[in-house]
């Protein structure tokens, strides 16, 4: 099973930028479409971003033309480039891997919290 370390979270004021990192433990993580999603309190989880093996990219509607996934497969690692952030980006941010059906892997980290406050 794929085991997933996420970092990079922290408090931010709105307008600013964070880099969230996900480390990738197996040796198929090329082969694995990821995604990151985020969970705020008293909501589901979403998947905010996504991206193929390929690296074709998809995005939610709220991030989109802010946030930028990208992946450094050489190092295991997908990364979440966040700009012009909101406080209702304030959430957990999680990664995972998604299976051939788009759904999440069983297996979660711990995620990282991300905090948008003046």
């Amino acid at each position: 099973q794929v085991q997933l370390v996420e970092s990079g979270g922290g408090l931010v004021q709105p307008g600013g930028s964070l880099r969230l990192s996900c480390a990738a433990s197996g040796s198929s993580f090329k082969f694995n479409a990821m995604g990151w999603y985020r969970q705020a309190p008293g909501k589901q989880r979403e998947r905010v971003a996504s991206i193929t093996s390929g690296g074709s990219t998809n995005y939610a509607g709220s991030v989109k033309g802010r946030f930028t996934i990208s992946r450094d497969n050489a190092k295991n690692t997908v990364y979440l480039q966040m700009n012009s952030l909101k406080p209702e980006d304030t959430a957990i941010y999680y990664c995972n891997v998604i299976n051939w059906q788009g759904y999440a892997g069983a297996n979660w980290g711990q995620g990282t919290q991300v905090t948008v406050s003046s």
